[in-house]
């Protein structure tokens, strides 16, 4: 009997000290975990890439925290393994979506399909990534049920990360290449000077964007060049084309390159500064008749 006394008190007695030694493993971890998370914020000027690195600094140090926990928990480690073993499985089958966003995370945090900051649509959520959680991402939606524009809608869309997994993401601001095409239409008349009209929409486009879209036109040049894209099809920046209408009006359309995120105030710059010039011309460039739209 006294030995069995002898024997609990020696137990208590070791796991007393495996929990002083854990709980002073599991402080140094956290020091160091929030320093490491505040040295990235500090010299990392990337808030993106700063972002998922923290995130993943977090995941590890709590990982490492729960196996501290079960090392004390368990003195024999076969058995803290089987133990451990055992539950994550029944785990694994009561959990599976948020196993899989879990894992869907990994994906976004190892191959970057997008990250914090970027304007991408996947299945029919379209908005800026304001947040990339271990389960789900959150977006700042743009245009949406109730604004027909590229605009902030107000509106939040939470999806869980296993959709990258699952569907096509469009990423509107690839890092390499942060730029999309946009068009817009101007309607005139059959009878209208076409050169003046593009001449005057090109020009005034180039004076709103400025030189360094130019710039990037080349290093999209040189990007297409290195695979098996014909480098041709790549119009000089920016251009105009044109197409009929059913009605009585030709669509001059003037095409450009711009940040995603500057689309609709690129946009409405265009229009605003290119008709007055246009009207200024009646002679040359004659517009619908309001009766005829």
């Amino acid at each position: 009997m006294r030995l069995h006394v002898f024997d609990i008190l020696g137990k208590y007695h070791n796991l007393v000290q495996r929990s002083f030694f854990a709980g002073f493993l599991i402080f140094v971890l956290l020091a160091v975990s929030k320093y490491i998370q505040a040295f990235i914020v500090k010299h990392n000027h990337a808030k993106a890439i700063a972002y998922n690195i923290i995130r993943l600094v977090r995941i590890l140090a709590v990982f490492a925290i729960v196996m501290i926990v079960v090392a004390v928990l368990f003195e024999n480690w076969y058995t803290a393994a089987v133990s451990l073993g055992l539950f994550s499985l029944i785990l694994g089958f009561a959990l599976q979506t948020p196993i899989s966003s879990f894992i869907g995370w990994l994906y976004i945090i190892i191959r970057i399909p997008y990250k914090v900051g970027d304007r991408v649509q996947i299945t029919g959520f379209k908005g800026d990534v304001v947040e990339i959680g271990y389960l789900d991402t959150t977006l700042w939606e743009f245009g949406g049920d109730y604004i027909a524009n590229d605009l902030p809608s107000g509106r939040l869309i939470r999806f869980p990360n296993t959709l990258v997994l699952q569907s096509e993401v469009y990423n509107y601001s690839w890092r390499k290449f942060p730029y999309v095409w946009n068009e817009i239409p101007f309607h005139v008349a059959y009878e209208s000077d076409f050169a003046f009209v593009e001449s005057v929409l090109r020009q005034t486009t180039k004076d709103i964007l400025g030189p360094d879209l130019e710039e990037k036109v080349k290093e999209l040049k040189h990007m297409v060049h290195q695979t098996p894209v014909d480098e041709m099809t790549i119009r000089d920046y920016p251009f105009v084309t044109l197409r009929t209408n059913t009605n009585t009006w030709v669509e001059v359309c003037v095409n450009y390159l711009v940040d995603p995120k500057n689309a609709a105030a690129v946009r409405s710059e265009i229009i605003r500064k290119a008709i007055p010039l246009l009207l200024k011309e009646p002679a040359r460039v004659m517009f619908p008749k309001a009766n005829a739209r």
